[in-house]
């Protein structure tokens, strides 16, 4: 068994030497740039780690590995451009170090490799792995326009946000375990509960994530804090927030979402005195404890000996306690 940290570093080091060797390379420069920025690799570790469950030789399995982290990049190279982001783990984005139309087309072409390095895998799989990768893209399309619904509404419920963020985020962290799993030659019932652990994992994860945008550190987490609230994004924080304001505070809240001219910083500090007040960042961590408990629930009933469980488990308590 290998650990997460090992895992990490063997695909870091496969997709870092990767070489588009194809032209015009204005096309392929902003592919490798996105891919050289790094990141966590959450979601290849988690495929090459379910699959580690029943196999060792992992290397068989770098192909669709990284075929999930291209597409994931994918994601969010076309994510920055949507959002107008300056910034990604502390470098420009695509769209600012070239342009928009570089953003997109290369982007497009990041979901073309996507497939074509998730199609590394045995052909008795094939067709079971490419339908799930498929219904995942489709899946997290549709989170994605939820997402960008919810920006002209301010009555988002919190069932709505957390199957937005279900499709936007848990599917590829739940599809990544999965398709590990069957590839290394798992039960169809193992694979379900790879998946469900991966699914609630993802929720907590992205619940994290919208914590860390208020109250995490610049330095740390990569990107401007108060991201989200300069935006009026509905994360779970707004939601509570509007939920469990009182009037006084829901009328600075709808006062501050509503402004059309405002300084930035004081907008960021005001909401987020808000939010201390209310109690926002203990009800936020509490679903995520919530999600975390039923994540390990998942994990604990996969049919393989709890000593190869273990690094799986380290894994989603450090994602937990992260801060960037």
């Amino acid at each position: 068994m290998f650990t997460a940290s090992e895992l990490l570093e063997k695909i870091n080091t496969y997709i870092l030497e990767l070489k588009f060797t194809r032209t015009p390379q204005g096309l392929y420069d902003p592919v490798s740039y996105t891919l050289s920025m790094g990141g966590k690799r959450i979601r290849p570790v988690l495929m090459l780690m379910s699959y580690n469950l029943y196999q060792e030789e992992v290397t068989r399995l770098y192909g669709p590995a990284t075929g999930i982290e291209v597409y994931h990049n994918y994601t969010l190279l076309h994510d920055d451009l949507m959002d107008r982001a300056d910034r990604r783990r502390g470098k420009e984005t695509v769209h600012k170090v070239w342009n928009d139309n570089t953003a997109i087309l290369s982007g497009d072409a990041m979901l073309v490799l996507a497939y074509q390095f998730m199609a590394q895998c045995p052909a008795d799989y094939l067709k079971e792995v490419m339908d799930l990768f498929s219904l995942t893209a489709l899946e997290i399309c549709e989170g994605q326009q939820m997402d960008m619904d919810f920006e002209l509404r301010k009555d988002v419920k919190e069932e709505e946000y957390l199957e937005m963020i279900r499709l936007k985020t848990a599917v590829l962290l739940a599809t990544s375990l999965k398709i590990g799993a069957r590839l290394g030659g798992s039960s169809v019932e193992d694979a379900e509960r790879l998946y469900d652990f991966g699914m609630n994992l993802g929720v907590a994860f992205q619940l994290k994530d919208d914590l860390l945008d208020v109250y995490g550190d610049t330095a740390v987490f990569g990107k401007n804090i108060g991201g989200d609230i300069l935006c009026n994004k509905k994360t779970y924080l707004l939601i509570k927030a509007f939920e469990h304001a009182d009037e006084g505070q829901l009328g600075q809240l709808n006062a501050w979402v509503d402004a059309q001219s405002f300084d930035p910083a004081e907008k960021i500090k005001a909401v987020t005195n808000l939010y201390n007040q209310i109690g926002i960042k203990e009800i936020c961590e509490r679903k995520i404890a919530a999600y975390s408990a039923r994540a390990m629930e998942n994990l604990c009933a996969v049919q393989v000996f709890d000593e190869k469980k273990k690094e799986l488990e380290a894994l989603m308590k450090n994602l937990m306690h992260r801060e960037v």
